[in-house]
């Protein structure tokens, strides 16, 4: 059983803005009615008094349920509008830390492939899987070596678009799949195995984690502020394993 984590850290906070280390596999906002609690509830909660004074909260970066890592909420529409145009003009930087299987060929590695929802162009199990395409949106991401953990590797990752599921597919795309990736790890059965059965002793096997060793580790835009989350400590049982 994989226990909903709802024990977000926040990183800092403005009158305009709140900065937060998401866990895993905690959602981000509800996806459909009966969802366990997510961190739009739990900010609701926190904030209550702001809420209750005209707060507005909007989640400016989304993460994956099982990804970890910093997510920036703005607390009224103005402030919600000058990250949104931010974001759009790529003016925010975001890196990543991935524990991946492999070891990549050179230190520094740029991935550009075009990403579409597999469905789109083939028959897919899973609703959400992308994959490169040729037909996709053009997607780019920076991969860098950090660390050589055994046979895992640790890695920094900058993407350079936001397309869906994008540093996971394209960590896939060079053969460095992400550790505990259920969808583009190194089998995606582990997936529809663990919608069927919940989490297992065979998936563990499998998996290693329970959750994809992807973090959003560290966030900035000029004369607003920079932040970073804490490596998890999950992401410490690959080293025991290696």
């Amino acid at each position: 059983m994989i226990v909903n984590n709802t024990n977000f850290e926040v990183l800092c906070e403005t009158e305009d803005f709140i900065v937060v280390n998401k866990p895993a596999p905690l959602l981000v906002h509800p996806s459909v009615p009966g969802n366990p609690p997510t961190l739009l509830d739990g900010l609701k909660d926190l904030l209550a008094y702001d809420i209750a004074n005209g707060a507005r909260l909007s989640i400016i970066n989304r993460l994956d349920r099982e990804t970890s890592g910093i997510v920036i909420v703005a607390k009224n529409k103005t402030t919600a509008r000058e990250f949104g145009i931010a974001m759009q003009q790529r003016q925010i930087t975001k890196e990543y830390l991935a524990l991946v299987h492999g070891t990549p060929q050179e230190k520094k590695i740029t991935v550009e492939a075009p990403i579409l929802r597999a469905g789109d162009v083939g028959e897919s199990k899973i609703w959400v899987k992308q994959i490169p395409h040729p037909d996709g949106k053009p997607s780019i991401t920076k991969f860098e070596l950090i660390e050589k953990i055994g046979s895992f590797s640790l890695l920094k990752a900058i993407p350079e678009t936001g397309r869906m599921h994008q540093i996971r597919v394209h960590s896939l795309h060079v053969n460095l799949p992400i550790v505990g990736d259920k969808i583009y790890g190194v089998n995606e059965s582990c997936y529809l195995k663990f919608i069927e059965t919940g989490w297992t002793k065979e998936l563990e096997s499998e998996l290693i984690l329970p959750r994809q060793a992807l973090h959003c580790h560290r966030m900035s835009l000029e004369g607003v502020g920079k932040w970073e989350a804490p490596v998890p400590n999950s992401f410490k049982t690959c080293r025991a394993a290696s």
